[in-house]
């Protein structure tokens, strides 16, 4: 290690205020561990529309207690160089490891740079963080939550006073300001002034979350429910208590927060493996459905039964269900959804006359979209109620695709069935999606240039009708690093993750059905140029 590396970690050392990290780090050199010290000291954690997320550590490529003091020093300084000074911040948090003491942390940083701090009670979904702030008519808002990544991760996500997660140019702006905080002892931590709030906030949010469901609609569907090790247990089952459905059969083993998430390899109901549980609690009491939030219950999975065994449907297959059953209630406003997400939604807008939008990916995106009503992201992400939550809310879906699946039950129905209409009406959407987790993140960048020097003309057999680099934007969209295919009857699109080290590729093909009895053979169509276009994308981006 060179003596300039050691001399940052010695300096890093001396002011880290955590006597755990200061420890580790103090191991770490004692060790000579070169290889390590320089992973974390090669940089720093680049601070983004995704705020901050990161492994748990010391040093400025971890997430640990000195990063959060100068990020909320950054934020501080950036709400006060934009009229704010004296706002109120609200601070909620999720069950992770360190989650509390960052929120501490924050909440001193900004009482210290003049600001009002209040910290939600305890451990709560990010929704009644999102919703907390246009409830409270604060000019910020911090999450500390990595959402379903690993164990060993925490992260730090900003929104500003409108209650959405922060765009371009505010990430910028704050960035600069972070990078502009000197030393650590130069940042006012007062040991209090700070509030921390009672349970009104999370009654509000309860009260807000009746508004979602039809008066007088069916609320008989039975479920199976899991909180994935995370926060969303107390608050879902509250609310499905105040709506009326039948209380929540829960899976036991991962109905209370553990930030070890002992029962997965990944906590996210996405992930191969982290539904077997919620399979097996449902075989056992045969629901109408399955429910799973990710640990800060902003996402919502849904299974259903499905030839004697239980599947997880896509979140495009969700979004569309929620989308149909909103036009039958006669809901008005715009439609939205991400790129990457299904075209099926744009086909049910457009053929109930309501405005539709396409918006870059992340809800960060969707949720200003103009007179919102719906939006959702592929990712198992949907808001259903943008009054009350402009963001992503696990709590809020699963009701509305419970009372959905209440109705279609009194009719002798189910979210298949359903499913079934829309793909004979529309035409069959099905989606896959290729996702490469990657250690070295050059593998990545590699692909991405492979593809923009000879980006393929063909997938599956389609050809491919245009082929769009968004780095440049389009009509529509601010540039994005993503790549866009068209082809004959399917897209195709590429990009990095914003929030975990995966390069995605999002597939549709849109088959069309005459009747009931055209579907098997749509299905098995589909299905086959789903694989060979996965195949064929894998071969020319080298992964």
């Amino acid at each position: 290690m060179t003596d300039d590396s050691l001399a940052r970690a010695e300096a890093w050392l001396a002011e880290d205020p955590d006597p755990e990290t200061r420890e580790e780090l103090r191991a770490l050199i004692d060790a000579g561990d070169v290889a390590e010290l320089t992973a974390r000291f090669g940089g720093t954690l680049q601070f983004g529309t995704a705020g901050l997320r990161g492994e748990l550590g010391a040093g400025p490529m971890r997430m640990n207690r000195s990063v959060v003091i100068r990020a909320a020093a950054g934020l501080a300084a950036y709400l006060r160089a934009e009229g704010r000074a004296g706002g109120l911040v609200v601070i909620g948090y999720d069950a992770r490891y360190k989650s509390a003491d960052f929120a501490r942390d924050t909440a001193a940083v900004m009482t210290g740079a003049g600001l009002r701090a209040v910290v939600l009670p305890r451990p709560l979904p990010t929704p009644v963080l999102a919703f907390a702030i246009r409830h409270l008519g604060a000019v910020a808002g911090v999450e500390v939550t990595a959402s379903h990544n690993p164990p060993r991760d925490n992260g730090y996500k900003v929104y500003l006073g409108d209650g959405s997660q922060i765009v371009p140019p505010a990430d910028a702006g704050i960035a600069a300001e972070i990078d502009a905080v000197a030393a650590l002892a130069d940042v006012p931590r007062p040991e209090g002034g700070w509030e921390t709030l009672d349970d009104g906030v999370l009654e509000a949010y309860l009260a807000r979350t009746d508004a979602v469901l039809a008066e007088g609609s069916a609320r008989t569907a039975r479920t199976v429910y899991t909180a994935m090790h995370g926060v969303g247990k107390d608050v879902l089952l509250a609310a499905f208590a105040r709506a009326g459905f039948p209380e929540p059969v829960l899976v036991a083993e991962q109905a209370e927060p553990d930030p070890a998430f002992p029962t997965v390899a990944f906590p996210n109901p996405e992930e191969p493996g982290a539904m077997d549980l919620a399979f097996a609690r449902a075989h056992e009491t045969d629901p109408d459905l399955i429910i799973a939030n990710d640990p800060d219950a902003d996402r919502c999975a849904v299974a259903v039964e499905d030839g004697g065994e239980w599947r997880m449907l896509r979140g495009d297959e969700v979004g569309a269900l929620l989308a149909a059953h909103l036009v039958r209630r006669g809901a008005r406003g715009t439609f939205a959804e991400s790129i990457v997400s299904s075209s099926l939604l744009g086909r049910i807008a457009e053929k109930a006359g309501l405005p539709f939008e396409e918006t870059l990916t992340g809800f960060k995106w969707i949720a200003r979209v103009e007179g919102l009503r719906y939006g959702y992201e592929e990712a198992l992400g949907y808001c259903v109620d943008p009054e009350g939550v402009r963001d992503k809310d696990g709590i809020t879906a699963a009701l509305l695709v419970t009372e959905l699946a209440s109705e279609l039950k009194e009719q002798g129905r189910t979210l298949l069935d359903l499913l079934d209409d829309l793909a004979v009406e529309h035409g069959l959407h099905a989606t896959d999606q290729l996702s490469v987790r990657v250690q070295d993140l050059s593998v990545i960048a590699d692909a991405m240039g492979r593809l923009r020097e000879r980006p393929p003309t063909a997938l599956a057999g389609l050809a491919v009708t245009r082929a769009e680099d968004l780095t440049k934007g389009t009509g529509t969209l601010p540039p994005t690093d993503g790549l866009r295919y068209t082809l004959d009857g399917a897209r195709v699109i590429v990009r990095p993750s914003g929030t975990e080290p995966k390069l995605k590729c999002y597939l549709e093909v849109v088959v069309p059905v005459a009747g009931h009895a055209g579907l098997p053979a749509a299905r098995d169509r589909a299905a086959g140029l789903l694989a060979d276009i996965k195949r064929d994308l894998s071969a020319a981006a080298g992964i």
